[in-house]
Parts: C-alpha cells; structure tokens; sequence
C-alpha cells in the first residue's frame, strides 16, 4: 500500500502523537478516514490523487490507528472534534502547508466540518462524505435512526461497551479483506484488537454526543457557516439517503457554497468505489466544475 509515500509522526504534546502517510507533489490535500478504519482506507484513493497532481496526507485519528491520544477526560474534551482538527492543523503546518483541501469520511466528516469552522484560513476546499453535522443527526432522531444507529447510544455508556468489544473484537468489528485489500485489513485487524485503540474510539462517539453537540449548536447560534467550497457526497448503498433525503439540503445550511452528488458504492466508499471517488474528488480540489 502507498507506494511511494513516506510516514511521520507528528508529536502534538506528552499525550498525542499523529501518525501521517504523505505522498506526491502539488496543492495539499487532507483525506480524514471514519470509523473504524485508519488512514489504511484510502490506500486505493490516495495513488489516483498524486497522479492528478496533488500531494495527499493521509493521518489517522487521534487515537485511532497507529496514533496516540490522552486519556479519557469527564467532558470528553481530549477526543472532542475540536481537538482532533487542531491535530490536524498542526500535522499540515508541520509538513509545510498552512492552506490545503480537505475530506472527511464517516466520523472524519465531523472533523472536518469542526476545522473549516474553526481555522477556515487553512481551508481552501472542504468535501464531506457520508455524513451530517452531529447535531442535525441528534435532532432528527427517530425510530429508525435509532433502531439503525443504535451503537451511538451503545458507545455512550460508561464502561460496558469496552467489556463487550474487548471480550471478541473480531466478532464485533467485522471486515472483509477481499473487498478492503489484505493490507488494509491486516492494519485495521491489528488496531480493533487493541484496547487503547477501541477506547479512544468510543470517547470519539462520547464526544459526539456531548461537547462536540454542543460546539456545533453554538456555531448555529452565532451563525458560523462554511467559508470554503463544500463537495457532499454520499454513498448510494448507504441509508444517509432513506434516513434524511437529500443531504444537500441539510448541509446548505451550514455552508453557502454546497454542491454534491451520491456515488455507487456500500458505506466504505474508499474501498468500494475509489475510481469514482478520487474523480470527484480530484475535480472539485481542482476547482472544475460539476
């Protein structure tokens, strides 16, 4: 996988350290992986953007993957999304770009919403994959939402979901490496079999729930919107559709510059369709229009 990348860690303090798959030579790009996966998920995605001329960055997560995070706090301030897109602020300073595109997958989304509001200086260009704002998701829960997406409320619980998913990892994250690529899914094997890895990524969902709502009904109350372009896309055979219609609709109100588009694809676009990903993708970084 990333033939030709180089990996860094970028140290963030004692507690957090960033590790970094970065590649290519051109305008930067910023590719934020989702849950469960790590910066593994776009091993297809990331060569076809180099060729068209971009240098990718690919990290994972704070505490996800082959990084590190502090410990769980009370108010789930250390895996707030406002933390992990200043980690990510700071992994791009460090390799040399203060201004990038960026996209965020899944629960990468939310990271990237977080950083396009809070350093929109660095963001030049910001795509949104598979995913709402937390809080419009949360006001919008109904039966199916919650029948569908039980494990949000699962994740919150103090201390049971740890027990439940440690007790057989393999059996509660499930993958296939025919469809994922062996290498992918040997990493992402590894990191669902390790504690501190399965910890870190509950507190992302705690945090979700709680500061990172909280954060966003702030911006709403204070009428912080998206400054740079927005690219929404979602997968086809995914339910983002059945649950809430047209996505766009929903993130117009977050941004005033929205376009968008579903691709033929399961949940983990990256995998599944990375031809017609990295196209889309590639487009809207270049500025050509839809």
């Amino acid at each position: 996988m990333f033939e030709g990348f180089e990996t860094t860690r970028v140290r963030i303090d004692d507690d957090t350290t960033i590790f970094v798959r970065h590649g290519g030579d051109g305008p930067p790009v910023l590719l934020l992986h989702g849950h469960p996966r790590t910066s593994a998920t776009w091993h297809r995605v990331a060569p076809l953007l180099v060729r068209q001329g971009f240098t990718v960055v690919c990290p994972d997560l704070r505490g996800y993957g082959r990084s590190t995070g502090p410990a769980p706090t009370v108010d789930h301030s250390g895996h707030s999304k406002r933390a992990v897109a200043g980690d990510m602020v700071e992994v791009m300073r460090t390799l040399g770009h203060t201004r990038f595109a960026l996209a965020g997958h899944d629960r990468g989304g939310p990271v990237a919403l977080r950083l396009a509001l809070d350093h929109p200086g660095a963001v030049s260009r910001v795509a949104l994959i598979d995913c709402l704002p937390l809080s419009e998701h949360l006001s919008r829960i109904t039966a199916e939402f919650a029948t569908q997406w039980w494990h949000w409320f699962f994740f919150a619980q103090p201390g049971i979901p740890e027990r439940v998913i440690n007790a057989d990892p393999d059996s509660w994250y499930r993958g296939d490496p025919a469809t994922m690529g062996q290498e992918n899914y040997d990493e992402w094997r590894s990191t669902t079999r390790d504690p501190a890895v399965v910890r870190a990524m509950l507190e992302d969902y705690r945090a979700g729930l709680t500061i990172d709502r909280r954060h966003e009904e702030d911006d709403r109350a204070a009428g912080t919107r998206i400054k740079a372009p927005a690219l929404i896309l979602w997968s086809l055979r995914d339910d983002l559709v059945d649950l809430y219609g047209d996505p766009l609709e929903i993130w117009r109100s977050w941004a005033p510059d929205v376009r968008g588009h579903g691709i033929d694809a399961g949940h983990h676009v990256a995998e599944e369709a990375p031809g017609p990903l990295a196209s889309s993708l590639a487009g809207f970084f270049a500025g050509r229009p839809e």
